[in-house]
């Protein structure tokens, strides 16, 4: 990158350049880039002194980029281009103007997705950005507004309301669960295609675990899909795929909408719950706090901010 400088003297005139073989002409690039025109005819002569080659035929009325001239632009274009978006990608992390609510893919598509308009309804101004991990990232570092979050409520700089308890039932396809044999006890659903969960970095229940919670143990639970994003698992099971956990939160909306049956009975509560957090270092923006507010208030729980650790 340091050569750049020695090499072209400033990359100033780059800028210059670019914006002159865009219009074509000095005088109009002069008037883009709020300069006297010398000015730029000075810095494009400069570049090409460096450069030792001529970058612009001149004429009278107009001036054509050489050949060379237009295998610089095309590179120095494309490389503003991508600068340019840099810095407004960087630059609207640093604004308070949008939301950015944090969570895993499952969460953002079958949780917060089909209440969007009901938030849009009520809050029509706010700009909510959904962004999915599969890791919980540093709120602070990020610039992250909200996040959703599994555990005890007790996160280091974090603020925290439960918005559901982890609740697991087996579910599948409407046709999977009726075609399914012998589904009178919890041991025959191992006869049944089970379809895995394998987060790469969240650590989350196995089936063996929740055999083992309904005290069935040191039993063999047979091969299935495995499949690493739970948003996947859903639409495996949805598609007929085979028997899956069904999480109660995200999973209530598609047992109401027929694209999913359930085995209720069978859940088991882990003890653990899903919360939404934010950071105790700065307060939040009217925007995020308006949609922290709405997602606890559509939540099956109230507001009770855990302290933070």
């Amino acid at each position: 990158m340091a050569s750049i400088w020695t090499q072209i003297n400033s990359p100033r005139n780059l800028v210059i350049f670019a914006a002159a073989a865009k219009h074509g002409s000095f005088t109009r690039a002069a008037t883009e880039l709020n300069m006297q025109q010398p000015s730029v005819s000075a810095a494009i002569k400069q570049l090409e002194d460096a450069l030792n080659v001529s970058l612009f035929v001149r004429s009278h009325r107009k001036v054509e980029l050489t050949t060379a001239g237009n295998r610089l632009f095309s590179d120095v274009s494309r490389s503003l281009d991508d600068i340019e978006r840099s810095i407004e990608s960087v630059r609207q992390m640093g604004r308070e103007d949008h939301v950015t609510l944090n969570s895993s893919s499952a969460f953002s598509h079958y949780w917060m997705v089909p209440r969007l308009q009901k938030l849009h309804d009520k809050h029509p101004d706010i700009d909510l950005r959904l962004q999915t991990s599969d890791r919980e990232p540093n709120l602070d570092m990020e610039n992250i507004s909200l996040g959703i979050r599994l555990g005890n409520g007790k996160w280091p700089g974090c603020h925290a309301a439960k918005i559901a308890d982890e609740v697991i039932f087996p579910v599948a396809s409407p046709q999977v669960m009726a075609s399914a044999r012998n589904l009178r006890s919890i041991p025959n659903l191992m006869n049944e295609r089970l379809i895995h969960l394998e987060e790469p970095v969240r650590e989350r229940p196995t089936w063996s675990d929740w055999f083992a919670h309904h005290g069935i143990e040191d039993r063999h639970v047979i091969a299935g899909l495995r499949l690493n994003d739970y948003a996947l698992v859903l639409q495996a099971a949805m598609s007929g795929e085979g028997f899956a956990f069904g999480w109660e939160h995200v999973v209530r909306d598609l047992i109401r909408r027929n694209l999913l049956a359930g085995r209720p009975e069978w859940s088991w509560r882990t003890g653990k719950s899903f919360y939404l957090v934010w950071s105790t270092s700065k307060p939040l923006a009217q925007h995020a706090a308006l949609v922290r507010d709405w997602i606890i208030s559509v939540s099956d729980f109230p507001l009770q901010p855990k302290e933070p650790q």
